[in-house]
């Protein structure tokens, strides 16, 4: 299947480099190429688009605005020399973030996980209520519904999930679930002794860190999980502190 993708960008050799990179990805169909936001908001106004590679910086309507402006939610990747709008990009729900220079092997890796997105949409769009039937102070476990019925699963299994935007990624040593349920709304439900967010896309099993570095979390099984600044310092508050040998004992 073919999707439908639009590029933003108000610089031109930015611009024609995406294009050159998009065009290597054949599942991918290039409808527009555009200088601005205006030009951008224009088109997705008139044609059923699939996913956005926009930049955010750029005069009259920024890629986030244009993000807020379109009525037909197609999928946002947020290309841009500025990293500190990354977590605003989260925040309305971009589906990846890019800093530039956008690599083609970076490229790649965003176009998938959107492509990726689109397919599991389409899978469970039969899929009209998720079951997570547990209280968050009580027992070992929860079940949650997928595509092949509903699943119970401890919480000492799960290594750590991942945002897919309205679904989430549940990883496992040896399995992957996908749920129809939002990583925000998981954190709502998630046991907090168990569980921390360290990044708008991920939370983790805190039972399951082997190292914490300034950027990344090592797990258990060799998975490794970015972390922001402020979601590292409530990681140590919360969860690491408090365990941590002392140098002098009172």
């Amino acid at each position: 299947m073919r999707y439908k993708c639009l590029i933003v960008d108000d610089h031109e050799i930015e611009r024609d480099a995406l294009e050159m990179h998009l065009r290597k990805i054949s599942p991918l169909e290039i409808i527009a190429v555009c200088k601005s936001g205006i030009e951008a908001a224009d088109i997705l106004s008139r044609n059923s688009i699939d996913i956005v590679f926009s930049d955010i910086d750029m005069p009259e309507l920024s890629g986030i605005e244009l993000l807020k402006s379109s009525k037909n939610h197609p999928l946002f990747i947020f290309i841009t020399a500025h990293g500190k709008y990354a977590a605003e990009s989260y925040e309305v729900d971009a589906i990846d973030f890019i800093v530039k220079p956008a690599t083609f092997e970076r490229v790649l890796k965003s176009a998938n996980k959107a492509i990726e997105y689109l397919e599991l949409k389409k899978q469970v769009s039969h899929v009209t209520e998720n079951v997570y039937n547990a209280p968050a102070n009580q027992g070992d476990h929860f079940f949650f519904k997928e595509t092949k019925g509903i699943t119970k699963l401890k919480y000492d299994d799960v290594i750590y999930i991942e945002s897919m935007g309205d679904f989430s990624k549940i990883f496992t040593r040896n399995d992957m679930h996908i749920i129809l349920v939002s990583l925000k709304n998981l954190e709502k439900q998630l046991p907090k002794n168990y569980f921390s967010r360290v990044h708008k896309q991920y939370i983790i099993n805190v039972n399951h860190i082997v190292t914490l570095t300034n950027h990344e979390v090592h797990m258990n099984y060799h998975f490794v999980v970015p972390i922001s600044a402020a979601n590292r310092q409530e990681l140590l508050e919360h969860a690491i502190d408090k365990k941590i040998l002392s140098r002098f004992i009172k």
